[in-house]
């Protein structure tokens, strides 16, 4: 597997199950205490699910302190034969994925401990994440990409922005499959502004997209979390070459 050591940073898979749980614990801090629309958080202390078992999880911790500032986790298909079992098919319709021939790789929960605002961190996340990608063969990249609260109207030039530029394949884009939904491709006739697009943009998604990712035409509304989110796909032989440097540079 890996490990990567940059600045002040370790990167490494989780090995015990006592570093599963820390990551689960920072997931909880990180997307059920600090929810955008303020609701009052319930439960033990942990972010945890069923497909937990079947993931590889990455620890972000500072080298001098040993904190978890970062994780995410990643799950490995060898084609999209076997995307039913992602995390996404839950909210998806990914039929036109299952025909897929390349190996993909979901990668999800992804979150920054909130009292750590080095813009580091999240360089070297895609660094050793460009290293499992090259190191595994991976030829797609796809994930579920969250903005927080659940008002459209609050990243409406966001979503504008997804529809004028973004929006995937049509031979690709998933269906509509989850209960509550926005569908901002078919919804919004705003021309959006590009800097209030930009500044709302979440990091990760905005990191996608640099490196030619796409979405899907329709948001799903994740009221059990305050967010709303967006499949994203990154064909990894589509990224700029000017791109690929840069995050190899990181990764070795």
């Amino acid at each position: 597997m890996f490990a990567l050591r940059k600045g002040r940073y370790i990167v490494r898979l989780a090995e015990r199950a006592a570093d599963v749980e820390a990551a689960q614990r920072l997931r909880y801090l990180a997307f059920i205490s600090n929810r955008a629309d303020g609701a009052v958080a319930e439960g033990d202390g942990a972010d945890a699910d069923a497909f937990d078992a079947c993931c590889h999880h990455v620890l972000i911790e500072e080298r001098a302190t040993g904190r978890l500032v970062c994780t995410f986790r990643m799950m490995d298909l060898d084609n999209g034969a076997a995307i039913s079992q992602s995390y996404s098919a839950q909210y998806y319709g990914l039929e036109a994925l299952e025909s897929y021939e390349g190996r993909m790789l979901e990668m999800g929960r992804f979150c920054i401990h909130p009292e750590c605002h080095d813009p580091d961190v999240l360089r070297v996340a895609w660094g050793a994440l460009t290293q499992y990608v090259d190191t595994r063969g991976i030829d797609l990249l796809f994930g579920c990409s969250s903005f927080m609260g659940t008002d459209w109207a609050v990243h409406a030039d966001a979503l504008a922005m997804l529809k004028h530029r973004h929006l995937g394949p049509k031979r690709l884009l998933p269906r509509v499959k989850a209960p509550n939904v926005f569908k901002f491709a078919a919804r919004l006739r705003r021309k959006p502004d590009a800097k209030r697009a930009m500044r709302a943009m979440p990091p990760l998604l905005k990191t996608y997209l640099m490196m030619g990712g796409w979405v899907s035409d329709h948001a799903v509304v994740d009221r059990a979390l305050g967010t709303m989110h967006v499949f994203t796909g990154v064909e990894i032989a589509a990224i700029p070459p000017a791109r690929k440097r840069l995050l190899r540079a990181v990764a070795g």
